[in-house]
């Protein structure tokens, strides 16, 4: 990487970081770019310069997890199926530990996006590490062979914007979302299943749904 090349690196960092740091104390994704620009202390036509706009710098606020890549190595060795459902209660571990904060982040995702949800989640390293993943469970024989790949990423992604608008919304508690998340990333890779990996994905299915039954009974309790 030439010094150029870090130095505009170097930029993009301390704009996100100024722009998480300001969500956190506020409350709020609605920061002004003056602000981010002034914490991050660049002038204001460098966060329009490297991101374009607020609403691509809350995604990548979204999506810098540093110690992601850190935490994925650690996890124990499994199928191209068990490695998807680990990572997203990974993920979803985040949002429970920090919950205001990244409620905050969601908030702005929904607020500022004009276009699908796919398009505002749409982050190429993001999409191509889950994709991976995906492609991991289809050469371990997990899917049918004429699923296509990329549509099924598609799905599980609609799902999971499904999920995260009715935690902003209010109507989960951040403790449901990985039984929720995780009862339709089962349904649909049940869908997508080879007939050796049903069975599999089947109990997938039915743990996620006895979660959400406890839950319930406690919640009417």
């Amino acid at each position: 990487m030439s010094r150029r090349e870090e130095a505009k690196a170097e930029r993009r960092r301390r704009i996100v970081t100024a722009a998480r740091d300001l969500i956190r104390e506020t409350g709020v994704a609605g920061v002004s770019m003056r602000a981010i620009a002034d914490r991050a202390d660049v002038s204001l036509s460098t966060p329009y310069n490297l991101f374009g706009s607020k609403r691509a710098i809350v995604l990548a606020v979204l999506a810098d997890i540093r110690d992601f890549s850190e935490k994925f190595a650690r996890l124990r060795p499994a199928s191209g199926v068990e490695r998807i459902f680990q990572v997203l209660a990974m993920s979803i571990r985040y949002y429970i530990d920090d919950p205001d904060f990244y409620r905050a982040l969601w908030t702005g995702v929904f607020d500022m996006s004009r276009k699908e949800v796919r398009s505002a989640l749409a982050m190429p390293e993001r999409d191509a590490f889950w994709l991976s993943l995906i492609d991991t469970a289809a050469r371990d024989g997990a899917l049918s062979p004429e699923i296509d790949t990329t549509l099924l990423l598609r799905s599980l992604d609609l799902t999971f914007a499904g999920v995260m608008l009715s935690w902003v919304a209010g109507s989960l508690e951040a403790e449901e979302l990985e039984a929720v998340a995780g009862y339709g990333y089962a349904l649909t890779l049940c869908g997508a299943a080879s007939p050796d990996w049903q069975a599999v994905l089947a109990e997938k299915v039915s743990g996620y749904q006895t979660q959400m039954l406890r839950r319930g009974r406690r919640v009417a309790g």
